[in-house]
């Protein structure tokens, strides 16, 4: 693969031959155990009365992401339109049709080079993606915990010979539903970051170093919850009971892999929306069509995205992301 200049040093670069990665019998175990993920994933979101729906991959507008990624932009009969960084927004839109839906759902996010370097950033990756109208915050991470444990439950049972192939030690992984996830609030998060020697600063998200050196000590998943107002996108819930902090989360592996899934309460109220997008610097007017069915009334709701890469690289315990796909693109390199 080609490497656009300048490059950071990648120390587990994909090899540069797309032959030599498909034909690598731990890239074939890796998507067997994918595929067996997707399949259980299909089975608990529709038993818990989810529909599947197919999201678009291009629109008008998409999620305004965050941490450095830029958008990539597509000549549309003349006009401009985005590749989806998330589905969020359609996502919002759909509870007018289902009351809880669910999507497997590319994204593209052109991340900053740096990232090549974290083993857990990819340009082109996939997010299993979940809504459901009326529910709140402690409802979608319980679904969010149950998902997890079903998925990593079925993998393990039914695939140890593909998990024993690639190396992977089942211990930290098997049962992960016998007791709750831990739960534990940003700024304790910050704290312990800070006692640990690393400067997290506390009106942000948690940086790279920092969710992996918190995932590295620790031998079940947790949630982050409530980030500062201004740390997420105007469509994560401001608390009523706590003003400037948002009804949101994340889901952080063990073993050092890093952050899973992010989620939270949505916020539908169409004046809050105007005056989130303005203090985030957001041109409402880019919004049009999301701003007109929010002005026409979408539910309040609640969901999460989980990065079903990143989600197989902790299951199969590989050494960076970009093993858990086919055609991976890491950020910074020219690949098929």
């Amino acid at each position: 693969m080609a490497q656009l200049a300048p490059t950071p040093d990648v120390t587990r670069a994909p090899p540069d031959s797309p032959r030599d990665h498909l034909s690598s019998p731990v890239t074939k175990s890796v998507l067997t155990i994918q595929h067996r993920m997707l399949d259980a994933t299909r089975e608990f979101l529709a038993g818990r009365g989810f529909t599947e729906i197919l999201l678009p991959v291009i629109g008008p507008v998409t999620d305004p992401g965050a941490r450095g990624a830029k958008q990539v932009d597509v000549d549309y009969y003349g006009h401009r339109y985005k590749l989806m960084t998330s589905a969020i927004l359609y996502k919002q839109a759909s509870l007018t049709m289902f009351d809880k839906i669910f999507c497997i759902a590319p994204n593209v996010r052109l991340e900053p080079l740096e990232t090549a370097s974290t083993d857990r950033h990819l340009a082109e990756f996939h997010q299993i993606d979940v809504e459901a109208a009326g529910a709140s915050r402690e409802e979608i991470m319980q679904l969010a915990e149950d998902l997890v444990g079903h998925v990593v439950g079925r993998v393990v049972a039914e695939l140890p010979g593909e998990l024993a192939g690639i190396g992977r030690d089942t211990g930290m992984i098997t049962n992960l539903n016998a007791e709750p996830f831990e739960r534990r609030a940003h700024a304790d998060a910050v704290a312990d970051l800070r006692g640990l020697g690393h400067d997290q600063s506390p009106d942000a998200e948690i940086d790279w170093v920092g969710e992996a050196m918190l995932s590295s000590k620790t031998s079940r998943p947790f949630f982050i919850t409530d980030y500062p107002k201004g740390s997420r996108g105007f469509y994560d819930r401001e608390s009523v009971q706590r003003p400037g902090y948002l009804r949101n989360f994340d889901l952080i592996a063990a073993e050092g892999f890093g952050e899973l899934c992010s989620g939270s309460e949505r916020e539908n109220d169409y004046a809050t929306i105007i005056s989130r997008m303005r203090e985030t610097g957001e041109n409402p007017a880019k919004y049009g069509w999301y701003l007109e069915m929010v002005r026409d009334g979408i539910p309040g709701s609640a969901g999460f995205g989980i990065g079903l890469e990143r989600f197989t690289r902790y299951v199969a315990g590989l050494d960076s992301v970009w093993q858990a796909s086919a055609y991976p693109k890491v950020p910074g390199m020219v690949s098929p």
